[in-house]
């Protein structure tokens, strides 16, 4: 099978894209072949793949032409992901299929999401969070409390005083199961000052990955929540790679912003 690729990245959370504009060339987008491509000493290498296809040929309900057929490093389906959006909608845009003039929908398994860009920023409104209880996450050999924060994604966020007490993170971190029967994302933070957060996080199905969009909101909304913040109010969050701001709007909204780059592209033979 011959295909064309590209690589890109937003803040360092780097996917593979598939262009396959009818749903022609990859069928459901097998787990085993995705697994394989992420793979970073047999394959492209990257954190997920995501499939630029139309919602159409896909037969998914969207008022977007495109919609990104997102799957993680192992293979495995994700709801969303807002820094792929990023990367998906630059692509879109460079290969003349979306105006930067004026905001577009993509469509995700999260449902819709609306784009705009300015100048090398690209903003996603990510929809509203859904803050849960709190359960407990363990990694090192340390337990923390853990806010349940769904946006498109689930997560559970940790406060920390280092980010360097979550340890290696070659490791999934124990989780509550029954909190979280279909895995979560698991962010450890530190606060660094008023509306500025750092951030690691361990992505299920991926690892630990540079960073992480729909982590990055969840994590700006549970330090909203435990600050009090008045909304809108908007939350600096430092990641491995990089730095995204989160605006957690007063009709209840989360709107992501950071850059996105497209690095590589190429065409290859896939030998099963």
């Amino acid at each position: 099978m011959s295909f064309p690729w590209l690589k890109g990245h937003g803040t360092e959370n780097d996917f593979v894209l598939l262009p396959d504009h009818d749903g022609t060339i990859h069928g459901d987008l097998d787990g085993a072949f995705v697994a394989a491509l992420c793979h970073r000493r047999r394959g492209i290498g990257a954190d997920g793949v995501m499939r630029v296809v139309r919602t159409q040929a896909l037969g998914e309900q969207s008022a977007g032409e495109w919609f990104m057929d997102y799957k993680n490093a192992d293979g495995s389906v994700s709801e969303m992901c807002g820094n792929g959006i990023r990367v998906f909608a630059l692509h879109l845009v460079q290969e003349g299929l979306a105006d930067p003039s004026q905001p577009f929908v993509v469509g995700t398994r999260d449902g819709d999401k609306t784009i705009t860009f300015d100048r090398d920023q690209i903003s996603v409104d990510m929809g509203k969070p859904e803050l849960r209880g709190v359960s407990k996450v363990t990694a090192d050999g340390r337990t923390w409390e853990a806010q349940d924060v769904r946006t498109g994604n689930p997560h559970a966020v940790a406060f920390v005083e280092r980010l360097t007490d979550a340890g290696s993170l070659l490791v999934e971190p124990d989780y509550d199961k029954t909190t979280y029967p279909e895995g979560v994302n698991i962010e450890f933070v530190v606060r660094e000052g008023a509306q500025h957060v750092s951030m690691r996080v361990h992505e299920r199905g991926s690892g630990e990955t540079r960073s992480c969009g729909t982590g990055a909101c969840a994590v700006a909304a549970a330090a909203a929540h435990s600050d009090g913040a008045a909304r809108p109010v908007t939350y600096r969050v430092d990641v491995p790679g990089g730095t995204v701001h989160v605006t957690w709007t007063d009709d209840d909204h989360l709107i992501l912003t950071g850059p996105a780059e497209i690095v590589a592209r190429g065409d290859m033979e896939w030998i099963a």
